[in-house]
C-alpha cells in the first residue's frame, strides 16, 4: 500500500514547527520516520501533514551539563551509540542501544521519536524511565518538561501536550560505584522484545546497595519501574535469592499483557528471571566486571 495524500514542511527552528503544529489537528512530526513511515504505508496512521525536524539543528546535540547529560530529541541513535560522553557518563543506554532494531534503523532512528511514540518494548523509553529521566517540550506558547514516569500512559500514549514538540531529554548521572545491566528476550535478535529488564547500582563501600534502581519492559502498557523491590534491596549485599524474591514479589500485582507472541504469565515469569540477571550484571559491573551488551 501507498501513504494516504499528506502535505509536507520543513521548518528552519523548533518555534516554526511548533506554529505549524498548532495550525493543524493532523499534523505529525517525523525526524527518522523508522516507525511512522511503515505506519502510514499501510493507512495505520494518516496525517494530513508531516513537520519534518530531521534538519533542525539545535535538536541534535550530547550534552555533559554535570549531574546531568543531555540530548536534544533529534539526536540519532547511532550517534548515541557510537559517544564516548555516553558510553562513560550513561552506561545503561550505551548497554541498551546496541538492542534496538537493526544498525540501519538506529542510522535514522533519533532518541525523541523513539520516546514519543511510547512503544511499551521500547529500549529508550526502558532506559528512561529507569533513570527517572525528564523529557522536554515546546508548544506554541510554551515550555514544560515531564519526568519519565508520568510521560508514558499507554501503548503508543504520552501525556504530551496537544500541539506540543519534544525538544529535549535529560538523564541523571550517578556517582560513585555505580553499574547496569540490561537483558531483553525476542524471537531474533533486533525484533521487538517480548520482555525486558534494566538495572543500575551504585554500591556503598562495604559492598551493599546504596542506590539501585530496577523496571521492566514490554510487559505492561507502560514501562514499569520496580520500586518495592527496589526498597527491599537497598542497603543488602544483593545476594540472587534475595533479589529473586524481591522481584518476583513486586511483579506478582502488575497485570500483565498477553498476545500472539507470548502469555501475560510467560512475560511475568522471564521478566522475573531477567530482572535478576540485570540486577546481577550491574553489582559484577559495580565492583569492576563488565556490563552484558
Amino acid at each position: 500500500m501507498k501513504a494516504a495524500p499528506f502535505e509536507y514542511s520543513r521548518p528552519a527552528d523548533i518555534d516554526e514547527a511548533c506554529a505549524l503544529l498548532a495550525a493543524d489537528d493532523g499534523a505529525r512530526v517525523i525526524a527518522g520516520g523508522q516507525t511512522l513511515v511503515p505506519m502510514m504505508a499501510m493507512r495505520l496512521a494518516r496525517p494530513t501533514r508531516l513537520i519534518d525536524i530531521a534538519r533542525i539543528a539545535e535538536l541534535s546535540y550530547i550534552r555533559d551539563d554535570g549531574d546531568m547529560l543531555s540530548f536534544g530529541s533529534g539526536t540519532r541513535q547511532c550517534l548515541m551509540e557510537r559517544d564516548t560522553l555516553v558510553r562513560t557518563r550513561l552506561p545503561l543506554m550505551a548497554c541498551a542501544i546496541p538492542h534496538i532494531g537493526h544498525a540501519a534503523t538506529r542510522a535514522r532512528g533519533t532518541i525523541g521519536g523513539s520516546l514519543a511514540h511510547a512503544d511499551p518494548a521500547a529500549e529508550l523509553a526502558l532506559v528512561a524511565v529507569t533513570l527517572d529521566a525528564t523529557l522536554h517540550y515546546k508548544t506554541k506558547d510554551e515550555s514544560g518538561e515531564l519526568p519519565a514516569r508520568d510521560f508514558f500512559i499507554g501503548p503508543t500514549i504520552t501525556a504530551l501536550p496537544m500541539g506540543a514538540c519534544l525538544s529535549a531529554v535529560r538523564f541523571p548521572v550517578w556517582q560513585g560505584k555505580v553499574g547496569v545491566g540490561f537483558h531483553e528476550v525476542n524471537a531474533r535478535a533486533s525484533d521487538f522484545a517480548f520482555a525486558s529488564a534494566a538495572a543500575q547500582v551504585e554500591l556503598a563501600d562495604d559492598g551493599t546497595a546504596k542506590r539501585i534502581a530496577i523496571a521492566v519492559g514490554a510487559i505492561a502498557d507502560v514501562p514499569l519501574r520496580l520500586d518495592a523491590a527496589e526498597a527491599q534491596l537497598t542497603g543488602t549485599t544483593l545476594s540472587p535469592e534475595a533479589v529473586r524474591e524481591a522481584v518476583r514479589a513486586a511483579l506478582a500485582d502488575i497485570e500483565t499483557v498477553a498476545d500472539l507472541h507470548a502469555s501475560a504469565e510467560y512475560r511475568r515469569r522471564v521478566a522475573a528471571t531477567l530482572a535478576a540477571r540485570a540486577v546481577a550484571d550491574a553489582r559484577a559491573h559495580a565492583l569492576g566486571g563488565r556490563h552484558a551488551r
